[in-house]
């Protein structure tokens, strides 16, 4: 079975475990709980739990005078922002004064080498001219506050109306992807994290006759899935994590 609901993956993870022919003791709040743990550990460190997004805002009246921006909260990273329309550029982006109108329009009437060669040198000198004279605005963000701070002074180079750009990373939506439900570490992990709850349960009240003449050792499930929930975690960081990023210069 593929699952693609919260309650089938739930469904899933109790079979693994023995359900329906062995009772598996656990309250559906303390279930729920442990999928939350899941996916939330699945958002944060494996690769297919985000998705780089890019965020477009248009700057209000109320952004310049909180001088910051409220962001959803899916989003947990933001890398970088690109000032459009006015912000950093004294002419909007449409103008036929704009100097990237202009470029294109004088220097790039045919597409040789050469025109493209002077093309790209000349667009990495006014680059490094921009990084030099005015630079990059810092951001700020933590994703649990959902505010994109940018410290450049808001009176002056931020306008009403103008659009910012934000380079971001942000949670995968289980309604629209329901496809991460079947993600294959995602259901051992749950499973691991279950049993760790059952074993939990159970060794409250030590050894628990079932019918039959069988006992449940709680400590017993309780060690080994603590085992297994640390030895997939591991995995998850080795093997599915993305790589952090590197800035030289």
């Amino acid at each position: 079975m593929k699952p693609t609901t919260r309650q089938e993956l739930i469904d899933y993870c109790l079979r693994e475990l023995g359900h329906p022919v062995i009772d598996i003791n656990v309250d559906e709040d303390q279930v729920d709980d442990r999928v939350d743990q899941a996916l939330s550990y699945f958002h944060d460190y494996h690769y297919d739990g985000t998705e780089k997004y890019y965020l477009k805002h248009q700057l209000t009246a109320g952004d310049i005078a909180n001088t910051s921006i409220t962001v959803a909260d899916s989003i947990i990273g933001i890398n970088k922002i690109f000032p459009v329309g006015g912000v950093t550029n004294t002419q909007p982006m449409g103008s036929i004064f704009n100097i990237n109108y202009q470029m294109r329009l004088n220097d790039m009437w045919d597409l040789s080498n050469s025109t493209i060669n002077n093309y790209v040198m000349t667009r990495t000198h006014l680059e490094m001219l921009d990084q030099i004279l005015n630079g990059v605005a810092p951001i700020r963000f933590n994703r649990h506050t959902d505010k994109l701070y940018i410290d450049w002074d808001w009176s002056v180079d931020a306008l009403e109306g103008s659009y910012i750009i934000a380079e971001c990373w942000r949670k995968l939506d289980t309604d629209t992807y329901p496809d991460v439900f079947s993600d294959r570490m995602l259901k051992e992990y749950l499973t691991a994290l279950i049993k760790k709850q059952w074993g939990n349960n159970l060794s409250k009240f030590g050894g628990i006759q079932m019918p039959g003449g069988v006992t449940l050792d709680g400590q017993r499930i309780l060690a080994e899935a603590a085992l297994e929930v640390k030895e997939i975690e591991q995995r998850i960081r080795a093997e599915y994590e993305a790589p952090p990023m590197f800035y030289t210069g």
